[in-house]
């Protein structure tokens, strides 16, 4: 049975296989050539906004729902094998580290979170008293070590995973117009864009 409701995210496992996630609370793991649905992974208690593929391991996938949680998958089994609590409101966004090992989300209660999947838990908050707007996207440099967010205000907002939470890095140069609504770095690290419902995409490079 395919979604009952609508699609928030859809992610290539590889080129014969995708994963979705919709409002009717669920992800499913699809057959590209013949349209099946494969596997239906059914754990969250509302709406999912996003999905990640683990860089390492494609069989792994991370889901953020409205319910305020991130669930990890496996798709072998077809099982939540974590569940990660922490945000206050709708996660909207997930992406993996690029080792694999932890995942970074993005949520309506104004903090990017990094959680680290060895330790079953929360490793670093990223939240600014100046900033009370939500967070649409997520995404991580090349190294892991910059995290960057785009937000409700227009803006796009860059951490330090290493450093003191509370304190941004920097918010990239001339914000955009409306709300930021994805975001993504390029494979070889060297540029970010970032794309808007004011209906422009920046490159950062």
């Amino acid at each position: 049975v395919a979604h009952d409701g609508y699609l928030s995210c859809c992610r290539f496992v590889d080129e014969g296989h995708v994963v979705t996630s919709s409002g009717d609370s669920t992800c499913i793991y699809w057959d590209v050539n013949s349209g099946e649905v494969l596997k239906t992974f059914s754990d969250h208690k509302s709406d999912v906004m996003s999905v990640a593929i683990s860089p390492e391991n494609n069989n792994i996938f991370v889901s953020g729902s409205v319910d305020t949680t991130a669930k990890v998958w496996d798709i072998r089994n077809g099982k939540c094998v974590q569940t990660h609590i922490g945000h206050e409101a709708d996660i909207n966004s997930v992406a993996f580290f690029p080792d694999g090992h932890a995942f970074g989300t993005g949520s309506d209660d104004a903090s990017c979170r990094l959680f680290d999947m060895r330790s079953y838990g929360e490793v670093n908050k990223f939240k600014s008293d100046k900033i009370t707007c939500g967070i649409t996207s997520v995404a991580f440099s090349r190294s892991g070590r910059l995290m960057f967010g785009g937000y409700d205000d227009f803006n796009t907002y860059v951490w330090d995973t290493l450093s003191d939470a509370d304190q941004c890095v920097f918010a990239l140069p001339t914000p955009h117009e409306n709300r930021v609504s994805c975001l993504g770095v390029n494979k070889n690290g060297d540029a970010l864009c970032t794309g808007s419902w004011d209906t422009n995409l920046k490159i950062w490079a």
